[in-house]
């Protein structure tokens, strides 16, 4: 597999079209940064990493739907930076997702963290993912 997260965003995004309630993906130590961003931002209630019965751990996750018009947190997921096209930003060309309402995922040097957070430590880096 050439690209793991846009493989977890896909899991998630098809998941969320299926009505599914948890969606299951291989861990690593990124998607779970990932994971804890969405659920820091309420996009989904709960994850967590299982130890997995092969080499590699499962990282489950519980999506977040509205509870009277079932409608899912998650409007749109979408993968920004490629394996073949890298996104790099600076901290001036920070992206302002849906005008604010949505949060960009970036992978700083100090970490995984959102648009907002990035701009808040003055530090640019690889744009991974748009999430409304």
């Amino acid at each position: 597999m050439t690209d793991p997260i846009a493989d977890l965003l896909t899991r998630i995004r098809n998941a969320i079209m299926a009505g599914h309630k948890v969606v299951e993906a291989p861990a690593s130590n990124l998607k779970k940064e990932v994971a804890r961003i969405l659920f820091e931002k309420g996009f989904i209630l709960s994850y967590k990493v299982i130890d997995g019965e092969g080499p590699q751990d499962v990282l489950k996750i519980a999506l977040k739907y509205n509870s009277k018009s079932k409608k899912p947190a998650i409007k749109k997921i979408q993968r920004v930076s490629r394996p073949g096209l890298r996104q790099y930003i600076g901290v001036d060309e920070m992206p302002r997702v849906l005008n604010g309402l949505g949060i960009a995922i970036i992978s700083t040097s100090k970490g995984l963290m959102t648009d907002k957070e990035a701009k808040k430590e003055k530090i640019g880096g690889e744009v991974l993912c748009y999430v409304y």
